[in-house]
């Protein structure tokens, strides 16, 4: 599932596409919305919430209305000139085109779309924590959200979105290893959450604006991660195997000799 910092990313490229432009034409493809014309409408602004997207729309009438998007797994947009070939994903995994003067906006594979009042919003992303990339970030109240469910193991309260939006697998692999935190430590028992949380904030931060992500300050391929993806690989601080286990629905990287189980 993309991270924060990837869904930042795609919105501030649909931003650049289509923020105040008036749209020409939409394309729905989902049941739901394929009698929808968005047509004569203006793309006010693009924005990120944790992992939603949110294109802001102005309608002729004065009407405002948001289009909803999660990439979830495989989602992602992508911004095209006129006329050039849309090279990204194969043409039956497109959901939603929105088409302007200066640009084509093409959705692919993605989930809980949805258009509703502007208004509404928090309808869709109220239940969300502090967004680690949003002028609202609130660590202490990221720190309360998660102190709140203490028997919870600590790396699965991290990928819960409603205690802090915005981390995903990756992340939660990488701040636990930097933390020397074992991923089954229930929340009780973690040492400092204020600074587990001021670090995973750091690392989305510090990839905001750029496709690589790395928590090492590598970019070269093999070299951007600690832990994450590199099962069996010697640990880049003391040489020991990293493995690799599921941890609620998801996989965990952790290295057994830097992140022990506290008893």
């Amino acid at each position: 599932m993309p991270e924060g910092d990837t869904v930042w990313n795609t919105a501030r490229v649909l931003h650049r596409a289509l923020a105040g432009a008036r749209l020409t034409g939409s394309d729905f493809r989902v049941p739901q919305l394929a009698t929808t014309d968005l047509t004569g409408w203006t793309a006010r602004e693009s924005a990120s919430r944790g992992k939603h997207l949110l294109l802001r729309l102005a309608g002729p009438a004065g009407e405002e209305r948001t289009l909803h998007s999660h990439l979830r797994m495989d989602g992602a947009w992508r911004a095209y000139a006129p006329g050039e070939r849309w090279s990204a994903r194969p043409a039956h995994l497109i959901r939603v085109v929105l088409r302007s003067a200066g640009a084509v906006a093409v959705g692919y594979h993605l989930h809980e779309l949805a258009l509703i009042p502007t208004a509404e919003e928090e309808s869709l992303v109220g239940h969300l924590g502090p967004d680690l990339l949003g002028p609202d970030w609130d660590p202490a109240e990221a720190v309360r959200r998660l102190a709140a469910h203490p028997e919870q193991s600590i790396g699965e309260a991290l990928l819960d979105q409603r205690n802090l939006a915005g981390v995903g697998n990756l992340y939660k692999c990488e701040v636990l290893f930097l933390r020397g935190v074992s991923p089954w430590t229930p929340v009780r028992d973690v040492p400092d959450l204020a600074g587990t949380v001021a670090l995973a904030q750091r690392l989305l931060a510090a990839n905001r604006g750029r496709w690589t992500q790395s928590t090492t300050g590598v970019l070269r391929r093999g070299g951007t991660s600690y832990v994450y993806g590199r099962r069996a690989q010697p640990c880049r601080r003391c040489g020991t195997a990293i493995r690799k286990e599921e941890l609620g629905e998801r996989v965990t990287y952790w290295c057994p000799a830097c992140q022990p189980e506290r008893t």
